[in-house]
């Protein structure tokens, strides 16, 4: 008899028929099951049968996947993908308008089984699909459904892009062009045409000629914000794969068509608020833009270049009211030397050469020359102002804007590409059509001010610049969504508030190195981890959301888990959409007993990582990943939404085994609670000493309430 851990209990049905119970044993071929199966209900031909699941995807029962089948599972006998293939395809191929339409229907739904697509794709059915679609001849829902369904196939990477006709994107491409048009159709045609610009070379190309950037534009002044997200992102593929001597003449194309201030009037200042994969694009969108400014970051100055020399006498002649130069060969060096000292230079006698480093590059000096043509008066007012300090109170303003701009880069990550997951886009960033030069002059000027609040000498530039640092991050944190805020939370991040800041953080997570004080932090910490652990395995009794992992984001497809309140198990099943709260354990059908539980990994230890781990852009999904290992050799993989749950359930998983909870969060935690505990053990006591009873320790750790900021 085969030991039970070989055996599942499922329900098998057949319409029109009583359901079976089986225990099916997962070392016996799935054939031999399924001819046992058939046999309960005199069915012959068993091998024209398969068993697919019952509920959510009803994804075809496959020897690789049948190890995914839990105990109470209800399946579904059902006709065999190769034969399923064959039927859809000669219906699809009839002449009869309704049967048609309801194999296409069908057809749209099956294709996202890698097992049934394989089959429709083996008998040359993404051939058929793109007949039908050149021919022009269907419309409305029969269009539609033939489009998802040759969509879903191609996303399975069976059959290479490089396949697509001329025809074929002619015809796409014209219903993207259209102007009247149906939604769902111009949907899966804007997300084809993206798909083919992603993943071949030949095709960014010819879609390149098919597709006008004002048409996608205009998809951009629509109320629904599914096609407004799938033009960005089309926009995007188009940014993204163009050569590098064509992406500033695209760059140059979107700012004459508006781009930025539709997409700030329709998108960002809609009346809807911005879903994750439109804040996705909206960020992918800031980078390539960022991104533009690469080549003058990585372009060093050429001392022997009169033109880019030119710049820095522009610079002189502004900062100093295009005084007449001395006639003399030597006064005029001596004049200019003492100029570019004024200046704030490194190399007074030759400036160029302060631009000879990479990064920043030509791009400092880009910025300066922004500053001084634009903003003429604060250029002037800070040039002046150092310059009639006293020497070591000076703040140069040369040597500050080309460290500034490369700390600028470095935070807003210029040169890099974007992160898959991450949706961190700034609103201001499309406030302006030069929104990073803009960026910089409110930057140096609050490098100028913060230096006069720290008193600062040359000796404190390396400080200067890493609060400097401290203020631009903690503004871009609070997302300020113009400019003009931008500078009112930097009002309010001066100096003295950096200090003060620094200061809270430092107390609440201070380690005193005291005997007594240490003493007193070893007795609190066991009480304290144990509050942090039950409030991890609270959490995961109330459970999350997790998305699922795909070709295409915007097919978004979501599963929840949550551990009992017993803690003894852990149940997770698939949803149709994110939920708006706790999700009841009756719609959860799938469950781990946690006495199964051998391990928990993360990151690149993760079986679903492993896989994953040539793409380029999946260092934040890497970051994010954990899986559950469980009798017998079975996996329940993981990509947590974000940082915090991330520590919430590998932390909460790891108590559950009652092994160290480690993460960063955890840590902090730790500190902080301690800190607090301390406190108020110690806040009445003028000389700190420890007693010789152990200090009162709280009957009911539920006392504590303390919610995360974690970021």
């Amino acid at each position: 008899m085969p030991p039970a851990a070989d055996i599942v209990k499922v329900a098998i049905e057949w319409p029109g028929a009583n359901a079976q119970l089986i225990e099916m044993d997962q070392k016996r071929p799935l054939s031999s099951i399924i001819r046992e199966v058939c046999d309960g209900w005199s069915l012959s031909g068993s091998e024209q049968f398969a068993l697919r699941y019952a509920d959510g995807p009803q994804l075809y029962i496959t020897e690789q996947s049948r190890g995914e089948i839990k105990n109470g599972t209800i399946l579904r006998l059902a006709i065999s993908p190769a034969r399923a293939a064959r039927q859809l395809l000669e219906r699809i191929q009839s002449h009869g308008i309704d049967a048609r339409l309801e194999a296409l229907k069908e057809l749209a739904k099956l294709s996202a089984d890698p097992t049934f697509a394989a089959e429709f794709i083996n008998m040359e059915g993404i051939g058929t699909l793109a007949r039908l679609v050149e021919s022009g001849t269907h419309f409305g829902e029969m269009l539609a459904f033939t489009l998802t369904a040759f969509l879903e196939l191609m996303d399975h990477g069976i059959v290479s892009w490089d396949l697509i006709s001329l025809s074929f994107i002619k015809q796409i491409a014209g219903y993207v062009n259209q102007p009247m048009v149906d939604v769902s159709i111009l949907q899966r045609s804007l997300a084809i045409l993206e798909s083919m610009v992603l993943n071949s070379h030949s095709l960014y190309h010819r879609v390149a000629q098919e597709i006008t950037v004002g048409q996608l534009i205009g998809h951009l002044q629509v109320s629904n914000q599914e096609i407004q997200t799938y033009a960005i992102a089309l926009i995007n593929a188009l940014f993204l794969k163009a050569p590098e001597d064509r992406r500033q003449e695209m760059a140059s194309t979107l700012a004459q068509k508006h781009l930025r201030s539709i997409i700030l009037n329709h998108v960002i200042r809609g009346n809807r608020p911005i879903k994750a994969e439109m804040a996705h694009q909206l960020y992918v969108l800031q980078v390539l833009t960022f991104n533009l400014l690469e080549e003058r970051m990585m372009t060093k100055m050429d001392p022997n270049d009169q033109a880019q020399r030119d710049i820095i006498f522009e610079l002189r002649r502004i900062a100093f009211d295009g005084e007449n130069d001395p006639t003399g060969t030597e006064k005029r060096k001596a004049m200019y030397t003492k100029d570019y000292k004024m200046l704030g230079f490194t190399n007074h006698v030759n400036p160029a050469m302060d631009f000879t480093q990479t990064p920043p590059g030509m791009l400092a000096l880009d910025n300066m020359l922004y500053l001084a043509k634009v903003h003429q008066d604060t250029y002037i007012r800070i040039v002046l102002e150092n310059s009639s300090r006293e020497d070591k109170h000076e703040c140069p303003f040369g040597r500050c804007a080309i460290e500034l701009t490369r700390m600028l880069c470095e935070i807003l990550q210029v040169g890099e590409l974007p992160n898959e997951g991450c949706n961190d886009y700034h609103p201001m960033f499309f406030t302006h059509d030069r929104a990073w030069e803009e960026f910089f002059c409110v930057c140096i000027q609050l490098l100028n001010k913060t230096w006069k609040e720290m008193r600062a000498t040359a000796e404190d530039f390396n400080k200067v610049m890493q609060v400097v640092r401290e203020q631009i991050t903690r503004a871009l944190a609070m997302k300020p969504s113009s400019l003009d805020q931008l500078k009112n939370k930097l009002r309010g991040l001066n100096y003295s508030e950096i200090l003060r800041l620094r200061q809270s953080e430092r107390m609440s997570q201070d380690d005193f190195q005291s005997p007594p004080i240490i003493e007193l932090r070893e007795r609190i910490q066991p009480e304290i981890l144990e509050l942090i652990k039950q409030q991890r395995l609270n959490r995961l009794c109330e459970g999350s959301c997790f998305r699922k992992l795909g070709n295409r984001r915007r097919q978004e497809k979501f599963w929840f888990c949550r551990l009992s309140l017993n803690h003894k198990v852990l149940h997770y099943g698939d949803l149709d959409e994110s939920p708006q709260g706790e999700v009841p354990f009756e719609l959860l059908s799938d469950k781990i007993p946690v006495s199964d539980i051998k391990s928990v990994v993360t990151g690149k230890d993760c079986p679903h990582m492993k896989e994953k781990s040539a793409l380029k852009q999946n260092k934040e999904v890497l970051e994010l990943a954990f899986s559950v290992l469980y009798d017998p050799d079975e996996t329940l993989n993981f990509v947590a939404p974000n940082k915090y749950e991330y520590c919430i359930w590998t932390d909460g998983l790891c108590a559950l085994l009652g092994r160290e909870m480690g993460s960063d969060l955890t840590r902090s935690d730790l500190d902080t609670l301690i800190s607090m505990e301390m406190k108020l053990r110690l806040l009445d006591l003028e000389n700190i000493t420890i007693p010789e009873a152990p200090p009162p320790v709280p009957k009911e750790p539920s006392s504590y309430n303390f919610t995360y900021n974690y970021s």
